[in-house]
């Protein structure tokens, strides 16, 4: 342990990074973290939401990573399963599981090993995510569409655009057919805008490692080799998961923060940031009764939205870094739980599931008449995720949009309402099998790239000039992470305070040379 002076670190936010941040200072410094936390609860968008005793995933969280570091701090806080779970003991089914490790049905601490199934909805049939070449996909498509894709991969091939947007970067991958069908619309709906006006910064950070060739050759390799497994996320056939949801992860780790002597306020919203110098010296926080209360420091984490870290500095930011982060643009996210008796859609994959239901964690809806941009199927992610996993269907709507617009303002009840209309319009559940629903909505749930993101790094080396602020984490960077590269931000965050050393670039750097994502 690292011999520092008795030393106060404030950290703004109790998502993944943040209590990261929190565990590690405990873990290998002298540092008394404390967490401010604007919401009641902790993880961020990676928390698990209850409701009637089912658990919603917001989100939807895998957990997969190359780091060996952050995958040895999952383990730690919960061991994987040693024994089988509730559904794999109905199904027969064999995995990996951990010598010594935890039973399941005995214990709650414990990681699943899950089968990853994720599949595209588009022409209201499936094809596999990301897209094989396979019988399936020629059918689906048809004739005319399947020759067009093939010309237009080809075209991509000899000629490549250059990538000034998202949209060239897609079709440099996949051809411009392929592209329209399978990337444009959804794009669109996740941000709001058309990808043509999207930093192709994005796709180099969610999906580079991805394309129409790496997917054959992935085809190619399963075929001749059943033990081959993928390195990029995409590709990947199994991951973990904890028991109850990503938000039992996180409320473990805060049990630990809590016993090690670090200290967490809930509704407790930053307003103010005072600085001096080179320096940030306190922050003022407001509880939920508009209380006020200024807190000092000696090291300060933000994992809040840059643009409100920004605004709160106040009058003391230039105009011109006060103006790039007033206009960053972010979406906002709405899921809807739906609860019901069974599925419209009928599993016709040789994967075996409870009930058999479809088999997918998640499916992308590429149809372009409805809003939904994806949906969730709670039971496959975990069956103690469903408080009846083995007669009741518990999913997740998820829609994209920006505060104050037209989907974001609807009424819990309406917008339920139009949720059900939209899956009955694409044959996915018939109204009269729906038993309950819920509605939970996330701001800023997604740092985007377009805007004033051009001229972010400005804004970055704005808040890098104060020697003791760590900005970390998804929103804390305005950066499309994962959790594991989120924990990372932190983790080397830590790590530079341990050493004594300023430059902040390699926490900065997280996720800037291994791309390799799930996201579409």
């Amino acid at each position: 342990m690292t011999n520092n002076t008795e030393k106060s670190a404030i950290i703004i936010g109790a998502g993944p990074a943040g209590l990261t941040a929190a565990y590690q200072l405990l873990k290998e410094t002298n540092i008394k973290p404390i967490i401010l936390e604007e919401s009641e609860f902790v993880g961020g968008i990676s928390r698990t939401a209850k409701y009637s005793g089912n658990r919603m995933d917001i989100g939807g969280h895998r957990f997969f990573t190359k780091n060996e570091q952050v995958n040895k701090l999952w383990k730690e806080l919960m061991p994987v399963q040693g024994a089988p779970s509730k559904d794999d003991k109905l199904l027969g089914i064999e995995k990996p599981f951990e010598e010594n490790g935890p039973d399941p049905e005995k214990l709650d601490k414990v990681m699943l090993v899950r089968n990853r199934v994720s599949r595209i909805f588009y022409l209201r049939k499936f094809f596999d995510y990301p897209i094989s070449i396979n019988p399936e996909t020629f059918i689906n498509m048809g004739f005319a569409r399947t020759i067009k894709a093939g010309f237009g991969y080809i075209c991509s091939s000899i000629k490549k655009r250059e990538e000034k947007s998202l949209e060239d970067f897609y079709i440099n991958r996949f051809g411009r057919p392929l592209y329209e069908m399978f990337f444009e619309d959804y794009t669109e709906k996740l941000w709001g805008v058309h990808p043509s006006k999207i930093s192709s910064d994005w796709g180099a950070q969610r999906v580079k490692a991805l394309s129409l060739s790496k997917a054959v050759k992935e085809m190619f390799a399963k075929a001749f080799n059943k033990n081959h497994k993928s390195n990029e996320t995409s590709l990947i056939d199994q991951f973990f998961y904890p028991k109850k949801g990503p938000g039992q992860l996180w409320e473990t780790m805060l049990e630990e923060i809590e016993k090690l002597g670090g200290e967490i306020r809930f509704n407790s919203k930053v307003v103010g940031i005072n600085s001096k110098g080179k320096n940030i010296e306190e922050v003022i926080i407001e509880n939920s009764q508009h209380t006020r209360e200024t807190i000092s420091g000696d090291i300060f984490f933000s994992t809040m939205p840059v643009k409100d870290l920004i605004e709160s500095m106040g009058e003391t930011v230039p105009t011109e870094i006060s103006e790039i982060s007033s206009m960053l643009p972010y979406r906002d996210f709405i899921t809807v739980g739906l609860l019901l008796n069974k599925l419209k859609i009928k599993n016709t994959t040789k994967i075996k599931t409870v009930g058999n239901i479809v088999p997918d964690c998640w499916i992308y809806i590429q149809e372009r008449d409805v809003k939904i941009g994806r949906l969730q199927i709670f039971n496959n992610w975990s069956p103690y995720m469903v408080n009846d996993n083995e007669n009741t269907v518990w999913i997740g709507l998820e829609y994209f949009c920006s505060e104050g617009d037209n989907l974001w303002n609807m009424g819990s009840e309406d917008f339920i309402k139009f949720a059900i209309d939209e899956l009955v319009k694409i044959d996915i559940i018939d109204r009269k099998e729906v038993i309950d629903a819920t509605h939970v909505k996330v701001k800023k749930a997604y740092p985007a790239y377009f805007g004033t993101y051009s001229k972010f790094d400005k804004v970055k080396e704005y808040l890098n000039s104060f020697e003791n602020l760590y900005c970390i984490g998804r929103n804390g960077q305005h950066r499309y992470n994962n959790m594991d590269h989120s924990m990372l931000s932190a983790i080397e965050a830590v790590n530079l305070i341990k050493a004594g050393n300023k430059d902040k670039s390699i926490v900065w750097n997280v996720n800037t040379e291994e791309e390799y994502h799930e996201g579409k």
